[in-house]
């Protein structure tokens, strides 16, 4: 486009400024202006004309991405010395063994029935060391682990509080908030594991300075809040009823409104009314006599209030030397003055070096991370008797609901699943989940894909594009995943499509769902044998015991998913209301307490279940067996982390 012309033109009609026309080429074309030359002449000036735009237009886009690349050049950071020198050893290094042929075997695709497989990108964003990032701040990886072990608690507190064959009294089978979601999401995708039980002082923020600490910036609140929380799960860890920190109103209110404003308690935390009250209880505390059994002589405390006046400072300043740390919102007196930035760097303000980075959280996520936390101030203790007649549930409830996602407030009823005649395609969600095609597993490459079949089968009225992405990546806009999602839906098609040549997956109404005709799920044959128990009229026991028997373990045991918990536990529950009922109908004794002691196997946390079998131990004449079982439920819960105080009380003899 940018020589041929030129060069056609010059040929056939030579250059295009041969010279100035002279006197008597002018009076010529006035005489006769449309002659042959003069009409070559003018058509061969527009061709140049229409050529010299066309080079132009060229010129300039070629200009304008120079300068664009010119840009993203200038940002492009250089190395420093110590990473060229380290380039420079590992050139080196794979130039001297570039000679050493190496062949790599690819690895072995992974059954669905192993539970090994490919990790999947999570609502958050974690490496080794760095942190984790959640919608509305940061975390450092030990109190994002300290977060993932409190929510495991709270659903071991549910599991110990629930009644079989009692109606619910409240919803304590939902999900958690979506900022602890997040978290437990991106442990869960780094593959990281829990730590041990550690001091509580190690989930401190690092090297907070002493006596007093003012934090000011753009992130001053979030890590005020980022403190709080890190301070209240490490005093999670101690067994002992102690007041770790120390807040003021003003500050719980300016910080944390809507916790200010609820009847929880949050285990360690005192609030006072003002700062001359938290100096003195500080003092106080700090100088009574140490607790029996040794240890320190005071709690470690850690004051979070706002800025004090002269004379209270100087009081909280002669603390120091026993250990209580003040952090200040805001600057006050003379004292180290750290300014912290929203992503939680933090800065001396006096000497201008860089501080350590501080878990900085904003209001929704630490109102959400505190919910692990928080629980009633006074939890109420049920006197436990008889189950209840086994309940009759709608068919709406049958069946174990996915978390309910937000946008999405349709709720089908779920339909009644027909059985399968001789399928090819099972699906078993009750212990490990697999995929069986004529009882052979079937390969899913894919973690993504494998939650997909199982969140399906759990909510067999099948799912939304955006339930799918909101359970499976949490967190995640919808639109930045959806070609994930579908390259994981075909990848699931094509390998149940390659085992049975049949499809299986639908996709009706906006909801893609399991096609009950071609495919057996364990998961809905439970529900089915449930159905069929709480509608029976006479001799009850036999369909209870079909629940009982068609349960094969929890739902989708060994996976960690985000969503997971609240379907595992319904499920869970489901059964447990099997052997309760099946164990109220029993008029043998001996029978009975098999059904207690198999449901107790199958949740070892449960109090309603101990308290009954040591009841029956204690009608059986063997007092020493029922003392034995709930002494070993108490250290159970003590080795979980369950406080004391919220033990059952052991049953009268």
């Amino acid at each position: 486009m940018l020589v041929v012309p030129p060069w056609l033109l010059t040929a056939l009609a030579g250059p295009p400024l041969p010279g100035w026309p002279t006197a008597a080429q002018l009076r010529g074309w006035i005489a006769d202006p449309l002659n042959h030359h003069t009409l070559t002449a003018g058509l061969t000036a527009l061709a140049w004309l229409v050529w010299l735009g066309l080079a132009c237009t060229v010129a300039a886009t070629a200009a304008r991405r120079a300068r664009a690349r010119a840009r993203w050049l200038r940002r492009l950071p250089l190395p420093t010395p110590w990473q060229a020198a380290a380039t420079t050893v590992a050139g080196a290094a794979a130039l001297s063994t570039a000679h050493i042929p190496t062949v790599d075997t690819p690895p072995p695709p992974v059954s669905a029935s192993t539970g090994t497989l490919h990790p999947h990108d999570g609502a958050a964003d974690t490496q080794a060391g760095d942190g984790v990032t959640v919608p509305g701040g940061w975390l450092p990886d030990t109190t994002a682990q300290q977060v993932a072990a409190a929510a495991a608690l709270v659903w071991l507190r549910r599991r110990r509080a629930y009644q079989p064959g009692q109606p619910p009294t409240d919803d304590s089978d939902g999900p958690l908030p979506t900022t602890v979601t997040a978290v437990r999401t991106a442990l869960t995708d780094a593959d990281t594991q829990q730590p041990p039980a550690t001091p509580a002082t190690a989930a401190l923020p690092a090297a907070l300075p002493t006596p007093c600490v003012a934090l000011t910036g753009d992130g001053a609140a979030d890590a005020a809040r980022g403190i709080l929380l890190t301070r209240l799960l490490a005093a999670m860890r101690d067994t002992q009823d102690k007041t770790h920190l120390v807040i003021t109103h003003t500050a719980l209110t300016t910080l944390l409104p809507d916790l200010s404003t609820t009847d929880t308690a949050i285990p360690g935390l005192r609030v006072v009314d003002t700062v001359d009250q938290a100096a003195a209880l500080l003092a106080s505390l700090i100088n009574a006599p140490p607790a029996p059994g040794g240890g320190a002589s005071h709690p470690d405390l850690l004051l979070l209030t706002d800025p004090p006046n002269a004379p209270t400072a100087a009081q909280l300043a002669t603390l120091h030397h026993a250990g209580a740390t003040v952090v200040m919102l805001g600057a006050g007196p003379p004292v180290t003055t750290w300014s912290v930035d929203r992503d939680g760097h933090s800065r001396d303000e006096h000497t201008g070096r860089s501080g350590p980075r501080l878990c900085v959280l904003n209001r929704t996520a630490a109102t959400d991370l505190l919910a692990v936390i928080a629980h009633p101030a006074r939890e109420r203790q049920d006197s436990v008797g008889e189950p209840a007649p086994p309940r009759r549930r709608p068919a709406e409830t049958g069946h174990a609901r996915i978390p309910r996602q937000p946008g999405s407030d349709r709720r089908a009823a779920a339909p009644d699943i027909p059985t399968a005649t001789n399928p090819r395609l099972q699906v078993r969600v009750l212990g490990r989940p697999a995929l069986l095609a004529s009882g052979e597993p079937v390969t899913i490459r894919r973690s993504a894909a494998l939650q997909v079949l199982v969140l399906l089968a759990v909510h067999p009225q099948g799912a939304t594009t955006t339930d799918l992405v909101q359970a499976i990546w949490p967190g995640l806009p919808a639109h930045t995943v959806t070609g994930r999602l579908y390259t994981t839906l075909s990848d699931l098609r094509a390998a149940i499509r390659t085992a049975t040549g049949a499809t299986v997956l639908g996709y009706t109404d906006d909801r893609y769902h399991l096609n009950p005709d071609r495919v057996d799920v364990d998961l809905w044959r439970l529900h089915a044998a449930a159905r069929n128990a709480a509608t029976a009229l006479n001799d009850p026991a036999p369909a209870w015991q079909t629940v009982i028997d068609t349960y094969t373990g929890d739902l989708a045991a060994g996976h960690t998913w985000a969503w997971i918990d609240p379907p595992r536990e319904a499920t869970r529950r489901l059964v447990l209301d099997a052997y309760a009922s099946a164990a109220a109908a029993q008029t043998d004794p001996h029978h009975r307490l098999r059904l207690l002691q198999d449901a107790i196997r199958v949740d070892p946390y449960n109090q309603t279940l101990h308290q009954l079998a040591a009841d029956q131990l204690n009608a059986l004449g063997d007092a020493d067996a029922a003392a034995q079982l709930l002494d070993g439920y108490q250290r159970r819960l003590q080795l979980s982390g369950i406080a004391a105080s919220d033990q059952p009380a052991a049953t009268s003899h």
